[in-house]
Formats: C-alpha cells, sequence, structure tokens
C-alpha cells in the first residue's frame, strides 16, 4: 500500500463557516509550540514553499517522534482540520504544484481567490456540529 497524502493543487480551502474571527490572527506564542503556531511559522513568511505534507508532518508527526513514512503510513487529518483555518481565521491556497500559502481573512487577495472559479473550493470543518 502506497503513503497517504494531504495535499491538494489549484485550490483554495476557505476559513470554517463558524471561525469566530472575521480577519486572520496569528496564534499565540506558548513555551511549547502548538500545532497552529508551528504551521503558521512555517508559512507565514514563506509562500509556496512547502506542501501541506511537509506542515502536516512537521507539526505532528515530527512533534511524536515519528519518521515521514511512519507518519504518512496511515491516513492523516488535512489543513481544513487545521486550526489556522477553523480557529485563527487563515485561508489556504495550494498552487499547480501543490505548493501552499497562508491568506488572511478579510484580505482582498483572500476575497480574490475565494471568487476565483478555476480553483476547486473547499471549506475548513467546523469546530462544532
Amino acid at each position: 500500500m502506497g503513503a497517504h497524502t494531504t495535499n491538494y493543487t489549484d485550490t483554495f480551502i476557505e476559513v470554517a463557516a463558524d471561525c469566530p474571527v472575521a480577519q486572520a490572527e496569528e496564534p499565540p506564542l506558548r513555551a511549547s509550540p502548538s500545532v497552529a503556531r508551528v504551521q503558521f511559522d512555517m508559512l507565514v513568511d514563506a509562500p509556496y514553499r512547502h506542501t501541506s505534507d511537509d506542515v502536516v508532518y512537521e507539526s505532528q508527526g515530527r512533534r511524536k517522534g515519528l519518521s515521514r513514512e511512519e507518519f504518512f503510513a496511515k491516513g492523516q487529518p488535512c489543513l481544513r482540520a487545521s486550526p489556522l483555518t477553523k480557529r485563527y481565521g487563515w485561508g489556504v491556497h495550494s498552487d499547480s504544484r501543490g505548493r501552499i500559502a497562508l491568506v488572511p481573512a478579510g484580505s482582498p487577495r483572500y476575497r480574490e481567490l475565494a471568487d476565483d472559479p478555476s480553483l476547486t473550493h473547499v471549506t475548513a470543518m467546523r469546530s462544532r456540529r
């Protein structure tokens, strides 16, 4: 059986319908960085450098001491389940190579991508049912 992936191409992940913020917020700094903070730090100054798999592995798999192969041997939640898209108001754009960038809700770029008919549009998972 092959490795699983969380990567998308030509896709825009929009913030969750029940996201509590209208404009994107930076996740708080803590002594032990949260999943959201690890993901944010990887992406905020490096648009289109990493894939979703890179970010999900660094924020979850490496922290658990797993190799990348071990981590992706079973399916993993994609960035639709990320606290960045659910709680902190960040959209995620995946380009044609599967490289991703954060897009702050409330920004002109967010609206542009949300209105782009050439992209596949998915919404982040809701925090509550």
